[in-house]
C-alpha cells in the first residue's frame, strides 16, 4: 500500500491511498471462496463450482463488499501509522478503479487536537451549602396535613370562599342545548384548584347553600374537544352544600399512613429529601463554576466540522421550539443567519469543554460501568408507570439511545474526579442565594455566559457532551 500525504495544515489531513491490484485480487479470490460453499448452481455439488465460474456469475457483487473492506482495513491503518485520532467520520473518495488495476482513493480527515489540561489542583471553586432550618421542615408538614385532611359542612351561615369545597350539581349548554360531558350531580369542587376552565370558579365565589347561579364561561381555542374549543357555554349550577377543608391531626397515625414509622421519622425523611435537592442545586452550581473556570483556562484549535455540526444542532431545536410556539423572545424574530452569528461563540464553547473533559477522561481511564448503565434505564424507566420493561428494552436494542442517556453520566464522573482534585470551599448561603438565577446575580456574567446561554440551553439541553465531544454548559 502506498499512503501520500497531500494536506497538513491546522487539524486538517488529507491522504492519497494507493492499494495494488495483487491485494485486490487476493482478497477478492479469498472472498469467493467463501460464497463457494454457500451457493448452489444446478449441475454443481456444494463447494464444487469452478472457479471461474464462481467469479462471472459473483464476482461484481463480491468486488463491492472487497472494496469496502481494503478501504475500511486502509483507513484504519493510515490512521493509526499516522498516530491521527479523527474528530468526526473521514471523508473517503475513490479516484480510480477498474478491475485488474490498482485502487486509489482520497482520505480526508479532521483530527482532534493536542490537550494539556491544567493543573486541576490550582482550580479553587465554592460550593453552597444551606441549612435546613425547622420553619422548612414544619411548612411542609402544614402541607401534608392539608392534602391529607378531609373536608367537613359548615355550621354556620356564610358564603363561599377560595379553598371551601363546594357540593354542586351542574347542567351546561351551549345556545341553550346541554352537551355532553356538561353534567354532573354532588360534584366536589374546590374553589381556586383551578379544575374548571378558567371563570368557572370564580362566579361561585361569594355564594350561600342552595342558591342556583348562572355561570357563563368560554372554553379555550385549544381545548381538548373540537366541539366545544372557543364555545360560550352556560351552567346551571345548584349549591347543596359549602365544605370548609380540615388539616389531618400531625401525629404518628399520618406519619404511618405515609410509609413512615412515626412523626418523628417523617421529619427526618422530609430532611433527607430537602437535603438531596438541595446538594442537586449546588452541585449543578458547582459544576457550572467549573466548566466556566476550564474555558478560560484552556485554548485549543477547534475541529471545524464539530463546531458546525453543535451550531447546526442549537440552531435546529430553537427552529423545532418556533415551529411549536415555544420560543424564547431572544431569538424570535431572527433569521437563520442571525441565530449562526449568535450562537456560534456558544457552540465553540462546548466543543471545547467536550474535548477536553473527554480527553481527562480517556487519561484517567474514566467509564461508564455497567453498573452505571443500569442505574440510568431504572431511572429512565420509572419515568414510564407500567412500561418498564418495554422501556428497558427499547434502549438495550438501540445502541444510540442507549449512548445519548450514557453522555451526561460519562461527564459527571469527569466532573467529580476534576472536583476531587481541585480545592473546594463550603460556602454557606441562605436557600434565597442558593436558588437564585443566574440572571438574578448581583455580577451577572458576560451575555456571551448569560443571556445568549439561555436560549442556548433550552435548545441543546438533552444533549450528551464529554463523549460527543460537545460538552453541556448547565447555565
Amino acid at each position: 500500500m502506498q499512503v501520500t500525504e497531500t494536506k497538513n495544515e491546522g487539524l486538517a489531513r488529507e491522504y492519497k491511498v494507493v492499494v495494488p491490484a495483487a491485494k485486490i485480487e487476493e482478497q477478492l479470490t479469498a472472498k469467493l471462496e467463501e460464497v463457494k460453499s454457500q451457493v448452489r448452481l444446478p449441475g454443481f455439488r456444494p463447494g464444487k463450482i469452478p472457479g471461474k465460474l464462481l467469479r462471472q456469475r459473483y464476482g461484481k457483487a463480491v468486488m463491492g463488499e472487497v472494496l469496502e473492506a481494503a478501504v475500511n482495513e486502509s483507513t484504519n491503518k493510515v490512521l493509526t501509522d499516522n498516530e491521527l485520532r479523527p474528530a468526526v467520520q473521514p471523508k473517503i473518495e475513490v479516484t480510480s478503479f477498474d478491475e485488474g488495476k490498482d485502487l486509489e482513493y482520497d482520505i480526508s480527515v479532521e483530527i482532534i487536537p493536542a490537550i494539556e489540561p491544567m493543573d486541576f489542583a490550582k482550580l479553587s471553586l465554592s460550593r453552597e451549602v444551606v441549612d435546613i432550618d425547622d420553619a422548612k421542615i414544619t411548612e411542609t408538614l402544614d402541607r401534608i396535613a392539608a392534602a391529607q385532611g378531609t373536608s367537613e359542612a359548615i355550621s354556620r351561615k356564610r358564603k363561599s370562599k377560595t379553598g371551601d369545597v363546594l357540593v354542586i350539581d351542574f347542567l351546561g349548554k351551549i345556545d341553550g342545548v346541554p352537551f355532553d360531558g356538561g353534567k354532573a350531580e354532588d360534584y366536589q369542587l374546590e374553589l381556586g384548584s383551578g379544575t374548571f376552565i378558567e371563570g368557572f370558579e370564580d362566579q361561585l365565589t361569594g355564594v350561600n347553600p342552595g342558591d342556583a347561579v348562572v355561570v357563563k364561561v368560554k372554553f379555550p381555542e385549544a381545548y381538548g374537544s373540537t366541539e366545544l374549543a372557543g364555545k360560550d357555554a352556560e351552567f346551571d349550577v345548584t349549591v347543596k352544600e359549602i365544605q370548609e377543608k380540615k388539616p389531618a391531626a400531625l401525629d404518628d397515625e399520618l406519619a404511618k399512613k405515609l410509609g413512615q414509622e412515626s412523626l418523628e421519622s417523617l421529619k427526618d425523611a422530609i430532611r433527607k429529601d430537602y437535603g438531596r435537592e438541595y446538594e442537586s442545586v449546588a452541585r449543578q452550581k458547582l459544576k457550572r463554576q467549573l466548566l466556566d473556570a476550564l474555558a478560560e483556562n484552556h485554548s485549543f484549535d477547534l475541529p471545524p466540522s464539530l463546531v458546525e455540526n453543535e451550531l447546526n444542532g442549537i440552531v435546529a431545536q430553537i427552529k423545532q421550539a418556533r415551529e411549536a410556539g415555544q420560543e424564547d423572545d431572544e431569538t424570535k424574530g431572527k433569521s437563520e443567519e442571525e441565530l449562526i452569528a449568535e450562537f456560534r461563540e456558544i457552540a465553540e464553547r462546548r466543543v471545547l469543554l467536550g474535548l477536553l473533559l473527554a480527553e481527562v477522561g480517556r487519561n484517567n481511564k474514566i467509564q461508564v460501568t455497567q453498573e452505571d448503565i443500569n442505574k440510568i434505564l431504572v431511572t429512565e424507566a420509572r419515568k414510564y408507570p407500567g412500561q418498564e420493561q418495554q422501556v428497558i428494552e427499547f434502549y438495550k436494542n438501540n445502541p444510540q439511545a442507549l449512548q445519548a442517556l450514557q453522555g451526561p453520566v460519562y461527564e459527571d464522573k469527569v466532573v467529580d474526579y476534576i472536583v476531587e482534585l481541585a480545592k473546594v470551599e463550603d460556602k454557606k448561603v441562605s436557600l434565597e442565594d442558593l436558588l437564585k438565577t443566574d440572571d438574578e446575580d448581583e455580577a451577572p456574567k458576560k451575555k456571551t455566559e448569560s443571556a445568549k446561554k439561555a436560549p442556548a440551553k433550552k435548545a441543546a439541553a438533552k444533549k450528551p457532551a464529554a463523549k460527543k465531544a460537545g460538552a453541556s454548559d448547565e447555565k
